[in-house]
């Protein structure tokens, strides 16, 4: 265990003492299909519903230098999806509030300006008190603890729901580093 993964009787002890349930922090071993979270159109949806596709978890905004990347984003999105692969984009505030927006302007500017197909979620909090359980299990408890250094960070997902890679803000989603990494996850099993 590395002294970034909060030990299970300690996310316990917390989830107590913040009052969120310790069923919504899952074990590890449970991985991202444990959790359940809020669509951008209010709907909550279990990540189970992914089991079977290689995923890459991003944290975005609207009003960032990296926002370009959402273009990026659905053209790997395009091109393997029917491979096995989504994108799933968690909008959020925490960084240089970039992410003003209500939902539904994040969702009208994603698909006006960015053409985007992906699944949106709700605007969520990636580091701090209010820290979504799904962005505490990847940045606590996953194989690649650490906070998330700025929007855009990427958190690559097997077909089991494990993190089987991490990329930083700054990161190209169509560089070769993250195209090759999704390319070997989805050669090394295919999707349901």
């Amino acid at each position: 265990m590395t002294a970034h993964v909060m030990p299970l009787a300690l996310a316990a002890a917390l989830a107590l003492l913040t009052g969120v349930a310790a069923a919504s922090r899952p074990a590890p071993a449970a991985g991202v299909h444990a959790f359940t979270v809020r669509t951008n159109d209010g709907h909550m949806q279990s990540l189970a519903t992914y089991r079977g596709r290689t995923l890459l978890i991003v944290n975005t905004a609207s009003e960032c230098g990296n926002t370009p990347q959402y273009a990026g984003l659905e053209k790997l999105y395009e091109k393997y999806k029917d491979r096995g692969f989504t994108v799933l984009a968690f909008p959020s505030n925490d960084f240089g509030k970039q992410e003003p927006g209500t939902d539904a302007e994040i969702r009208a500017f994603c698909t006006t300006q960015y053409k985007t197909t992906f699944p949106l979620f709700s605007k969520v909090d990636v580091k701090g008190k209010r820290q979504a359980p799904l962005y505490a299990y990847l940045t606590k408890q996953s194989p690649f603890p650490g906070d998330i250094d700025w929007n855009f960070a990427k958190f690559l997902v097997g077909p089991d729901g494990h993190v089987i890679a991490r990329f930083k803000a700054s990161t190209d989603p169509e560089s070769d580093e993250v195209v090759a990494r999704i390319e070997h996850a989805l050669a090394a099993k295919p999707a349901h």
